[in-house]
């Protein structure tokens, strides 16, 4: 990474970048050994396995088809816990993405749900992201699992979420890359102005909801591969090995329009590579070498005949024009706080929030 992702990068006298060295500080700070996360987590385990009661279910994880959350689930059960797994249907799914979490799971005898969009619907809000021109589209999905994991833990009377988050792989991301994924205000704001139908299947959960249900309902969320030692590598050849699972040659393309995305419309619009993040984290967590990075970093995806193949999909599915989405392409992009959001906001609602819970 370089002044070009983010122009208030700092190097030290050896070259290594504050994001680097945030990582080594903040790994330093909470490191245990092994054996103190192995009891740590045993103790998580022992506790949703005592606290299950009559539940069909001791948890509930989201999945996408990718390895971290696959592998999340292979850990559970191979804990001894009967997690109820829940998938989001934007639309996007590629048949690969399909076909590994419903072989995985068929294997492992553990119960999906899948909640399907309806399609019209989502279209409309993520081309109102499209015409917003801010640069997190995938907030409005990441926006809904989040919804849709509360919802369900509510309805099955579940209090422990986990997720496929870790810091071995995703540990350094730039903050402007992104947008924060609790914010529906913001999703709500961006739909209101440039959307044209009402939301009525799209899940939000607001700032308030997550506050309300983890303040009062208990809701615990971990994150459990920072409590093994998570390779990548590792996992996708145990996924292949004991499930047949397939790979999908890189983060996150078991979706077709993340692929595109990542892969085009982050790099050329956003000017944004998420690769060097990803493979920075990499690099970080000792999985590769920079040496591999920088000749990973040589390919150019959105010159791929995947990419150009992507391309004509995504615009033909979401009823645009090459015109409007090369024209699309070349305009700047605008901040997501142009719009209203939860975060301009944020110490006036936490405020209040405790305020009416007493805390």
């Amino acid at each position: 990474m370089d002044t070009n992702d983010d122009a208030n990068i700092v190097f030290d006298h050896a070259g290594h970048c504050n994001y680097c060295n945030d990582y080594f500080v903040q790994k330093n700070k909470t490191k245990k050994t092994a054996e103190e996360l192995k009891l740590e987590l045993d103790q998580i385990i022992q506790k949703i396995k005592k606290e299950k009661g009559s539940n069909t279910y001791d948890c509930i994880v989201g999945v996408s088809g990718g390895v971290d959350s696959m592998y999340v689930v292979h850990l559970l059960v191979q804990f001894g816990l009967n997690p109820l797994v829940v998938h989001y249907d934007n639309g996007w799914d590629s048949e690969l993405a399909v076909k590994n979490i419903e072989v995985m799971l068929n294997k492992l005898n553990v119960d999906l749900n899948t909640y399907v969009n309806d399609w019209e619907e989502f279209k409309d809000i993520q081309l109102s992201f499209f015409k917003a021109s801010v640069i997190d589209i995938e907030l409005i999905t990441d926006q809904a699992i989040i919804a849709i994991l509360y919802k369900l833990s509510q309805k099955h009377k579940i209090k422990y979420v986990f997720t496929g988050h870790n810091v071995s792989t995703e540990s350094i991301l730039p903050k402007h890359w992104y947008h924060w994924k609790l914010d529906g205000l913001n999703i709500r704001s961006i739909h209101s102005r440039f959307g044209t139908k009402k939301i009525k299947t799209y899940p939000i959960v607001s700032y308030f909801d997550q506050y309300y249900l983890n303040k009062t309902k208990k809701i615990r969320q971990y994150s459990l591969l920072n409590y093994v030692n998570y390779n990548k590598a590792e996992a996708k050849e145990l996924l292949k090995k004991e499930y047949g699972w397939i790979d999908y040659s890189g983060k996150h393309n078991e979706s077709i329009f993340t692929r595109f995305y990542q892969n085009y419309i982050l790099p050329l619009k956003f000017k944004v590579d998420k690769r060097k993040a990803h493979l920075s984290s990499l690099i970080c967590s000792d999985q590769i070498t920079r040496e591999e990075a920088l000749a990973e970093m040589k390919n150019k995806p959105w010159e791929t005949q995947q990419t150009a193949e992507d391309k004509l999909y995504v615009i033909k599915k979401l009823g645009l024009t090459e015109e409007w989405f090369d024209k699309w392409i070349k305009e700047a992009p605008v901040s997501h706080f142009a719009y209203p959001s939860y975060l301009t906001r944020h110490e006036k609602i936490v405020q209040n929030i405790k305020k009416l819970f007493g805390k």
